[in-house]
């Protein structure tokens, strides 16, 4: 499972603080959409698909986060996206954002399954062998 996902992006002025560097919480912006265009990619359906046709929410049980360069205004990043494990109740990602070939953060999440009522859920066998 080493293919990596990528999502471009460009800094802009509403995702920097006073002194236009990245505000933290924003990292975590740029790896959910991340996370979502690799949804899109692999499985070909989009969450609201995935809720209303198979009753399956991705939620964020677990992420650790290393904040290594700062990012600022105006620059162009990448977000790499990487399955680390799965089964049908659970996804390891690792995500990195780069900017050229600088690694800037790097974090793991930990992605439980559940249904529209938030209990545990699993993926169906042919959800799960598209990922």
């Amino acid at each position: 499972m080493s293919e990596k996902y990528i999502y471009k992006t460009r800094i802009y002025y509403e995702d920097t603080d006073a002194g236009g560097v990245v505000y933290y919480a924003n990292y975590f912006k740029f790896i959910e959409r991340a996370r979502t265009e690799m949804i899109y990619k692999l499985l070909g359906l989009s969450h609201k698909s995935l809720k209303d046709n198979h009753d399956c929410i991705f939620l964020v049980s677990g992420l650790t986060a290393k904040f290594l360069k700062p990012i600022k205004f105006e620059d162009t990043i990448e977000v790499f996206t990487r399955i680390l494990s799965k089964s049908a109740v659970r996804l390891k990602l690792e995500q990195i954002i780069k900017k050229n070939s600088d690694l800037m953060f790097k974090s793991e999440v930990d992605l439980a399954v559940v249904n529209s009522e938030g209990k545990l859920s699993k993926l169906d066998k042919g959800l799960l062998s598209k990922i």
